[in-house]
């Protein structure tokens, strides 16, 4: 587990949707807000799939399983610079305000309120929130590769594991 992060619920490899097996989270309790700690390790547990299937297969070998996982990681860490302050080389600032709204599939205009140089900055920023939390996620599987080796021998069998036997 990630220290910050819910607990598990349930974890499981039978396909939901376009998704071919998911992890679902519990909620500790009603939550209006999250610390940067807590994003963090949301962030790094979201990387755990792809870590495991690249230390586990090789690099050759990562699928595009893991695509809305990145997608949502990278949402979060862009948001995290650019509308919650949480980056101490930027600051609380909003980088970039959304205005208008979605229309016939084109996406939300943004105005542009930053300068180029600026926007290279809330970039770099991104990448290293991104890198930071990936490296975590992966000294995490490396470190319990047993674990992780043990629970898919077990989803194979069982196909879904609830918190409990996840624990045990």
């Amino acid at each position: 587990t990630v220290e910050g992060h819910d607990p598990l619920h349930k974890v499981t490899i039978i396909p939901r949707g376009r998704a071919l097996g998911v992890t679902m989270f519990l909620p500790e309790r009603d939550k209006y807000s999250q610390t940067r700690r807590e994003l963090e390790a949301l962030i790094a547990s979201l990387f755990g799939g792809r870590v495991a299937e690249e230390l586990i297969f090789g690099r050759e070998s990562i699928t595009t399983g893991a695509s809305d996982d990145i997608r949502r990681a990278t949402d979060l860490a862009r948001r995290m610079v650019t509308e919650w302050g949480m980056s101490d080389a930027l600051g609380p600032m909003v980088y970039g305000e959304n205005e208008g709204e979605v229309f016939l599939g084109r996406s939300i205009t943004t105005h542009k309120n930053v300068s180029e140089a600026t926007m290279q900055k809330v970039d770099a920023e991104i990448r290293r929130i991104i890198d930071e939390q990936y490296a975590v996620s992966r000294k995490i599987i490396e470190d319990k590769r047993d674990r992780v080796e043990r629970i898919a021998k077990t989803l194979l069998e069982w196909e879904t594991l609830d918190a409990e036997q996840l624990k045990d």
